[in-house]
């Protein structure tokens, strides 16, 4: 364990620190009972999840969210492959660093990228997906980001792009955070997403070479033909009103993977736990039950 100097919520749980053949990461660990594991998306980290954890501990799950290296992490990863199938690959050394095994991942954002590579290379310590609303098929990224990718793909751009969006008046903008959530997402938790790119340059270097290595829809497209392997459950929960993906890239999610069930949340954009926090969580509990999870004895929780 490792003292909590983030900016991250305390009800994440205890921090931790693995170290990768290919880098360290910061992970969050809280609750008992079969692992569910919390894969963010591009220029966030676990703290993104603070709303839902708390709910799926409670209902007799061990919750883990690492920080993985997109853009908002605290530990510079300088010799990581940080393409999807390479962050992919860091995730299936740390399942196995931790012994996980029957492994729910729960995946947003650009994360679910990285959960689609790691499920045709390495998926044998997983057990069942969630995939909410994820970047898929010909959007990697979406349209509207186009400009943020080919920004920080100019050299020495990045430390500017990053102090561009952090400025509060601009963040809800529709060409940065505004299309992926509905509400405004909190300035403290704005600021656990966007610090740790302006304080350290290793930090930049990383978000950087993810995007000049790694954001391309070439990545996304070259699972697709390797869905029919996928034999877990799978649950894609999308926000009916994703501005970013829209719907239909769902259904075509839940057409193309063998195991699928689709549900739609409303009154959501991409980022639904951020939006609809406690009707994403009891989607997720739902489903784990029905999929033959352990669950350790429920937490009252206090009202």
């Amino acid at each position: 364990m490792t003292p909590n100097n983030s900016r991250h919520s305390t009800v994440l749980g205890t921090v931790h620190v693995a170290n990768l053949d290919r880098g360290a990461i910061r992970y969050y660990d809280t609750g008992t009972g079969s692992p569910v594991v919390f894969v963010h998306g591009f220029m966030m980290n676990a703290n993104t999840w603070r709303k839902v954890i708390p709910n799926i501990a409670a209902a007799g799950y061990r919750c883990i969210a690492p920080d993985l290296p997109l853009g908002a992490h605290s530990i510079p990863v300088p010799y990581a492959d940080l393409t999807p199938p390479g962050v992919a690959d860091m995730l299936a050394e740390f399942l196995d660093q931790l012994n996980l095994t029957d492994v729910t991942l729960v995946a947003n954002d650009s994360g679910g990228v990285v959960t689609q590579s790691l499920l045709v290379r390495n998926s044998a310590r997983v057990g069942r997906v969630v995939l909410a609303g994820v970047d898929c098929y010909e959007v990697f990224p979406p349209a509207r980001y186009n400009w943020l990718t080919k920004a920080i793909k100019i050299p020495g751009a990045t430390r500017a792009v990053t102090e561009i969006i952090r400025i509060r008046a601009l963040q809800r903008l529709p060409f940065t955070f505004g299309p992926a959530t509905k509400r405004p997402i909190p300035d403290d938790v704005m600021d656990s997403f966007l610090l740790p790119s302006r304080n350290s340059a290793d930090v930049r270097a990383d978000l950087s070479r993810f995007v000049a290595q790694g954001v391309s829809n070439k990545f996304t497209l070259e699972v697709v033909p390797k869905f029919a392997s996928i034999t877990q459950p799978v649950l894609v929960a999308w926000p009916r009103e994703d501005r970013l993906v829209p719907a239909e890239y769902g259904q075509r999610l839940a057409n193309d993977l063998p195991n699928a069930t689709l549900k739609f949340i409303e009154d959501s954009h991409m980022l639904v736990q951020e939006d609809q926090p406690d009707v994403f969580s009891e989607m997720v509990v739902e489903f784990l039950q029905q999929h033959g999870t352990k669950t350790a004895e429920p937490v009252s929780r206090s009202k």
